[in-house]
């Protein structure tokens, strides 16, 4: 229920404290009085989009805050509090909302910062305000299935089929993602398939490229090479101009001159040592520089098959936009991936399809379930609401709820038209035959019938008698009543029969500042006399009789 309601600096209300009891309760004011000031700011407080018009005039920000017990029965609302980071507090709620002149809006549950979107969520189980235009809703298909599921008491049901209805969309967008990917490509595969066998039947190697170009140049100078070598090795052998003394020999007698002159000379002995140091690397040398000279390949052949190989891998560079053979090796496994996994997709494709069809059939008997539910749900909705009718007045009223098939979708396989006849014959569709009075009264019999079967929320009521008088509104006032016996109701009414009803009523009023020519909306609690002076007013006008407040006190008194 809805415990206290703080305003300031809201649009006329420079500042308000108001606290609520259970039960009925009544609010009356003049037209312009500012009745529709308090709708808008417990619109506020619940959500509703807000900018900066609704601050007060000689104020920089506006503040409402709405003060809730809910008890601990509401497990769904607590849920929604507790992931919002709130504290639950025993279901005791806080809801503030502060917008600022730059614009800025800001919402609190129990001063914790939470979006506009989670204290909308968190709203819509505290406050239901039904507006003069809210009878709009009654041509609503939506709105008309969510009351025959309220009064069903599907909702688990309903929403164990919303989960598998997800869960059959995401896989139907995922197989239509895998069939396009597939198709894509299935185009591709000839060209990949093809690109794969030029690269696996040149049989790259790592570092191949390298290796052949080093060894084309060796074979393109294999003339000139071996030419020089030859040259080397005849002069490490002697046989180079004329000469017939290899250098090692030359070396040699050197080395054993040294030794015989080292008895006499110091330095004799270290210099033999060197030179025969020096004779034995340049054996060496020209031991690996015939080993070179060996290997020289001169053959024509040998050079065209290496240029050729050549040729081919800068080919396939070329062709393919790499710029080197481990690059055409990445692109290999690409290619061999892509290829692979266009038969992995396939069977995706495939476990997809097998899985729709079993979710599917599982949809079907969801849906079958709900239908059921429905069904039986339907006739005693009708009946409940026809009764509710016949009481407002309408006698000889017809309403029934009509369940018919529909296109599967989140709510199942069932479209709801309600149908309505105030003469008892030939039903139509509500939308098109009800008047103004009788969609409020419509309106307010399938609120009372729902505040039977369902834990509803705080109910606001925005003059739902709008286009009823007389004894028509007295059984509105009497049904509005009723329902304040299993919730908190507020009715804002202009008809003195329905203000005769509940046990408090509140009164809105406007004032003018004689100085500042300023207007102020205000809202206070009326005392019994009080009371008795404002039905009066409402059943005279401005002018009070006797006849009025006897009028009132006798209405007051049922």
């Amino acid at each position: 229920m809805l415990k206290s309601l703080h305003v300031k600096n809201y649009v006329l209300i420079d500042s308000l404290d108001i606290d609520f009891p259970e039960g009925l309760v009544i609010v009356t004011g003049q037209t312009g009085a500012g009745k529709s000031i308090m709708i808008g700011a417990l619109a506020m407080v619940c959500g509703a989009k807000a900018d900066v018009s609704v601050i007060g005039d000689r104020a920089d920000s506006c503040v409402i805050e709405a003060g809730f017990d809910m008890g601990d029965s509401d497990l769904q609302l607590k849920g929604k509090v507790e992931d919002s980071g709130a504290e639950w507090d025993g279901g005791s709620l806080l809801v503030r909302r502060v917008i600022s002149r730059s614009g800025r809006s800001r919402a609190f549950i129990n001063d914790c910062p939470v979006s506009l979107q989670v204290l909308a969520s968190v709203s819509s189980h505290l406050l239901d305000i039904h507006s003069q235009h809210q009878t709009l809703l009654l041509s609503d298909r939506k709105f008309q299935l969510g009351m025959l599921d309220s009064f069903a008491g599907d909702a688990d049901m309903l929403g164990d089929f919303r989960k598998t209805w997800e869960r059959y969309i995401s896989l139907r967008s995922e197989l239509e993602d895998v069939t396009a990917t597939i198709e894509k490509s299935a185009a591709e595969q000839e060209y990949n398939g093809a690109v794969l066998q030029q690269i696996e039947e040149a049989r790259l190697v790592p570092g191949e490229l390298e290796n052949l170009e080093a060894e084309q140049k060796k074979l393109a100078n294999a003339g000139d090479i071996k030419s020089a070598l030859c040259s080397i090795e005849s002069a490490f052998s002697g046989d180079f101009s004329g000469e017939t003394q290899s250098v090692s020999s030359l070396l040699k007698t050197v080395h054993r001159n040294l030794e015989r002159l080292s008895p006499y000379i110091d330095e004799a002995r270290e210099l033999s040592s060197r030179v025969e140091s020096c004779r034995l690397e340049l054996d060496d040398i020209y031991s690996e520089i015939s080993e070179i000279n060996s290997s020289i390949d001169a053959s024509p052949e040998r050079l065209q098959a290496v240029e050729e190989r050549i040729s081919l891998i800068y080919g396939l560079m070329q062709r393919h936009s790499c710029r080197s053979v481990d690059e055409l090796l990445l692109l290999k496994e690409s290619l061999s991936g892509a290829i692979s996994g266009l038969s992995d997709l396939r069977e995706r494709k495939t476990a997809i399809e097998k899985e729709i069809v079993a979710v599917r059939s599982d949809l079907q008997s969801k849906s079958d379930s709900l239908h059921a539910a429905r069904e039986k749900a339907a006739p005693a909705l009708s009946e409940a609401i026809m009764e509710k009718l016949h009481f407002q007045e309408l006698p000889f009223s017809v309403f029934r709820v009509d369940l018919e098939p529909a296109d599967m979708s989140a709510t199942g396989s069932d479209a709801v038209t309600f149908r309505f006849s105030s003469t008892g014959k030939d039903p139509v569709d509500v939308a098109k035959c009800a008047s103004g009075g009788e969609l409020s009264r419509i309106m307010l019999s399938i609120k009372a019938v729902m505040s039977r079967f369902r834990k509803m929320p705080t109910m606001i009521f925005d003059e739902i008698d709008t286009g009823v008088s007389g004894s028509v509104a007295d059984r509105m006032g009497a049904l509005i009543c009723e329902m304040g016996k299993y919730m908190q109701v507020f009715a804002i009414t202009h008809l003195p029969q329905v203000a005769a009803k509940g046990s408090a009523h509140y009164l809105v009023s406007k004032t003018i500042d004689p100085e500042s020519s300023r207007a102020e909306t205000k809202i206070e609690k009326l005392s019994e006399d009080q009371r008795v002076l404002e039905v009066a007013r409402m059943l005279s006008g401005s002018t009070l009789t006797d006849a009025a407040i006897a009028n009132a006190k006798d209405l007051l008194k049922d």
